[in-house]
């Protein structure tokens, strides 16, 4: 294995300034540096993880969070999968790796962190039912960030859920429906997407004359196609009459589809539906299904360079961050206002 040594032989440097290029520490000459740097790649160089955390007393790995019990899409899901995959990519390109820190063990979130001495840790998703374990990470010391779960005292990227909704039920009654149904997924503390939607709908059929009949609300127990397809039965068994609906997720929406299929309802010519994520299948359902695009690679760019910055003793905003999303218009929401 080639040594800073052996570079240092090789350049004719000390093996302090070596390890300063290789480290993008101290004040060097950028010509020293980068002669340093190309006769390392030519060597073969592989730096060491476990010396450089000898040297520095720092482990540079970014603790994950990343639990699915209500989803259950697993690294499946169509925006967490992506926000994973871009924070990894930027934490990386910062010199940091990344690890899973998991509750599954005899350890906490909290003892977890501590034993494996991350210097930030990144909550993807968590699972609701362990409030108490999330509340404890903001009081550890360790920089923290969140990418959907609120929790006070920590930073917290999400999509402008409310304005979504809102852009939803405009969009619906502009196709001139007005007995729409509303398909929620679980609502807590911690994971406040269903309700913020719900917020965004109600506001604009108020401001449109038309108040939200709260029984044309059904919640799904899970954010998964089964569940869906039995909170649109009940939904369906009160509200026969209702010309389209929005669901929180696309495959809630997925499952609304299922049921009225099997009740010999055309969509969306008896049934519009709105649904919310676009999952990589929903472009192919029929009819494809409209719905919104979370920006996943940006909420991922930006809470990881929050978290660097937090990391180096910057301060960041202890609060909600709100990024937009995108609406994608296909074919399974009908204008009945024509016919």
């Amino acid at each position: 294995m080639v040594t800073i040594y052996d570079i240092a032989k090789a350049t004719g440097f000390s093996a302090p300034t070596v390890s300063k290029a290789l480290n993008d520490t101290g004040h060097l000459l950028e010509k020293t540096r980068s002669a340093i740097l190309e006769k390392a790649r030519e060597m073969g160089y592989e730096p060491n993880s476990a010396a450089r955390s000898l040297a520095t007393k720092r482990t540079y790995l970014i603790g994950v969070i990343y639990d699915d019990p209500s989803m259950q899409r697993g690294f499946n899901h169509p925006v967490f999968s992506g926000v994973l995959n871009k924070f990894r990519e930027s934490v990386e390109a910062a010199g940091y790796d990344i690890i899973f820190l998991s509750c599954h063990t005899k350890l906490s979130y909290k003892a977890h962190a501590k034993f494996r001495n991350v210097e930030g840790i990144a909550i993807i998703n968590a699972d609701s039912r362990l409030n108490k374990e999330m509340s404890a990470l903001s009081e550890i010391g360790i920089p923290c960030v969140s990418t959907n779960a609120s929790i006070p005292g920590i930073c917290t990227i999400v999509t402008d859920n409310k304005k979504a909704g809102y852009k939803a039920a405009e969009y619906l009654v502009s196709k001139g429906h007005k007995k729409i149904g509303f398909l929620s997924a679980p609502n807590d503390e911690y994971l406040p997407a269903s309700k913020e939607r719900l917020e965004g709908f109600c506001q604009y059929l108020t401001e449109a004359g038309i108040p939200f009949d709260n029984s044309y609300y059904e919640e799904s127990e899970y954010w998964t196609v089964p569940s869906g397809k039995e909170a649109f039965k009940k939904l369906y068994q009160r509200h026969s009459d209702m010309t389209a609906i929005f669901a929180v997720s696309d495959l809630i929406a997925m499952g609304a589809m299922s049921y009225a299929r099997e009740n010999g309802l055309s969509i969306p010519d008896d049934l519009s539906i709105l649904g919310f994520d676009d999952d990589r299948v929903s472009e192919y359902t029929t009819p494809r299904l409209t719905t919104f695009r979370q920006d996943s690679e940006g909420i991922a760019s930006l809470a990881a360079d929050l978290l660097l910055q937090h990391m180096v003793g910057l301060p960041v905003p202890n609060k909600l961050i709100h990024l937009p999303c995108e609406f994608i218009e296909r074919d399974s929401v009908i204008d009945i206002s024509k016919k």
